[in-house]
């Protein structure tokens, strides 16, 4: 039998969170890989094909949540970091900016059990897919090329590039990792996020590799 007309996006908003709230509780209670599609449709209350319906492949269910949970986190700090600098800042400081814009989520995200689990899921998303999110002008390279390009403009275009995915390849790579809690149930060990912040700047901010 033909389905019938897809329902409008303001009527599939309500279904959709119901599905990306079961997740992320699931997700928290038993870990990601031992979560099942059928036990989200289940956690949500609905039908077994809810997922695939709505977001088409466990993929697309795990973007979207990290879509609607991590955005907003750093919309308005890239805005800022991205605008045109301040009259007088050195480009040391613009790109200290960028760097703190970036790094601050992380941060604060990992400070709690759920923020760690995001975290992981941006990491193994990304590291896995070689690409970056979409739904965001935020989830590519782009904004951050122009501002290193402003600031280091004696830097390749290709060297830019390349500077700004390692620097947010490790930050995936510190922040995303899986990690044991400590002693007590202690939260896990992060380094410092100045620590972070300085060694970033520092490796963005370095003479051309041909110099």
């Amino acid at each position: 039998m033909p389905e019938g007309p897809t329902p409008p996006p303001a009527d599939r908003a309500p279904t959709r969170d119901r599905l990306l709230d079961a997740a992320l509780r699931l997700f928290l209670e038993h870990g990601t890989a031992q979560v099942s599609l059928r036990a989200v449709n289940a956690g949500a209350g609905l039908n077994p094909g809810a997922v695939h319906y709505h977001f088409g492949s466990r993929e697309g269910l795990v973007t979207a949540l990290l879509e609607r949970e991590l955005l907003p986190l750093w919309q308005d700090r890239l805005e800022a970091a991205t605008a045109r600098p301040a009259p007088g800042s050195t480009p040391l400081q613009q790109v200290e900016a960028l760097v703190a814009a970036v790094v601050g989520p992380f941060e604060e995200l990992v400070r709690t059990e759920r923020g760690r689990l995001l975290c992981r899921l941006l990491a193994q998303t990304v590291l896995a897919a070689d690409r970056p999110l979409t739904g965001s002008p935020w989830s590519g390279t782009a904004p951050f090329e122009v501002v290193l390009g402003r600031a280091l403009p004696d830097l390749a275009v290709r060297e830019l590039a390349d500077r700004w995915r390692l620097a947010f390849t490790t930050l995936l790579e510190t922040y995303g990792r899986p990690l044991a809690a400590g002693p007590a149930g202690t939260a896990p060990h992060f380094p410092a996020g100045a620590t972070v912040r300085a060694f970033l700047t520092a490796a963005l901010s370095a003479p051309p590799a041909d110099a």
